[in-house]
């Protein structure tokens, strides 16, 4: 029964989408606020396929944006820091502040975290965990600022709800950008940033159309198109 149950929720959704067209920012919006099905507050999700070639490393975008109403989620962070900067952190909220003890949790396993930030002269530690952490997207870098030594703010920042966006292979960025709770508005506001972001974002040496296309979605639901003519800047 729950199966069947489930099993119409997601019908229903998937029937407010219509397949071939592309929606504005705001009714896009609307239409993914309304197909949230599940018994969680789902994560709202983008996809944006980009015109660039992620082999090169002129082309290979990433950064992070703040977002206007956060993630709507904890966020743990963990900073490699030493000294007066490891007590900045902590001062900031970081969740976990270490060096060589951290390297050695994370070597075990211990991965319960969201975010990594690192003082400069603390990468060669980070180094050592660099295989562990690139893979599940937690390497801290300069393009994103999380590699600083303004741990305070950084910290601050990341955990008021910053979203992170990188390419893939395939020249797609996925970003987490709020939850189904937040309401249309909200999350028109969160997209819209990023959107910003990734325009600001776009390599120099990038030709031809940039923002080529994109989708938005909510963990459980179906993708809605968007249309990206209207968010080229």
């Amino acid at each position: 029964m729950a199966r069947t149950k489930e099993g119409k929720r997601i019908r229903a959704a998937r029937a407010k989408v219509q397949a071939e067209k592309l929606y504005s920012m705001e009714e896009g919006c609307q239409v993914v606020a309304s197909t949230a099905s599940a018994k969680f507050d789902e994560t709202v999700e983008v996809a944006v396929r980009l015109g660039v070639d992620p082999k090169k490393a002129d082309q290979n975008v990433r950064g992070s944006i703040a977002l206007p109403h956060g993630l709507g989620k904890a966020v743990r962070v963990l900073v490699f820091a030493k000294g007066d900067k490891a007590k900045e952190a902590e001062a900031a909220g970081a969740d976990f502040v270490g060096g060589d003890d951290l390297v050695e949790k994370i070597k075990g396993g211990f991965f319960d975290f969201d975010s990594v930030v690192a003082t400069p002269d603390m990468m060669v530690q980070v180094g050592k965990v660099g295989k562990l952490l690139g893979p599940r997207g937690l390497m801290p870098s300069p393009k994103v600022g999380t590699v600083t030594f303004d741990v305070g703010e950084t910290v601050k920042s990341v955990k008021s709800g910053r979203a992170e966006y990188r390419v893939d292979k395939a020249g797609i960025v996925h970003a987490a950008v709020g939850k189904a709770s937040f309401g249309p508005q909200k999350i028109q506001d969160n997209v819209s940033a990023l959107f910003s972001a990734l325009n600001r974002a776009k390599p120099s040496s990038s030709k031809g159309v940039y923002l080529q296309s994109a989708s938005i979605s909510l963990t459980m639901g179906p993708g809605v198109a968007l249309d990206v003519a209207a968010l080229r800047a």
